[in-house]
C-alpha cells in the first residue's frame, strides 16, 4: 500500500521510496528511508497534508509526496 492510504493513528513501516528525482532525495535527507516506522499522525481534507512522526519527530509530506512510499502495516 502508499503512506497516502494510511489512516490516522495507523504505524506502518517503509519498503520503498518510488524515484522522483529531487522529492525523493529531500525526504531521504528528511528521514524518510526504507526500513523506518512512521506514524500517521494527521490527514487533512482531501488528503494533503499527511503529518506522520518518524523517527521521534513531526513531519508534513504533500499527497503526491506520500504517494511515492510504499509501505506494510506494523502488527
Amino acid at each position: 500500500m502508499r503512506l497516502s492510504e494510511a489512516k490516522k493513528g495507523e504505524k506502518v513501516k517503509i519498503l520503498s521510496i518510488g524515484n522522483r528525482g529531487g522529492t525523493t532525495r529531500r525526504m531521504v535527507e528528511m528521514g524518510v528511508t526504507r526500513g523506518s516506522a512512521v506514524e500517521v499522525t494527521g490527514v487533512a481534507p482531501f488528503g494533503d497534508p499527511i503529518d506522520v512522526r518518524i523517527r521521534g519527530y513531526q513531519l508534513s509530506l504533500r499527497k503526491e509526496e506520500a504517494e511515492a512510499v510504499e509501505v506494510e502495516p506494523i502488527q
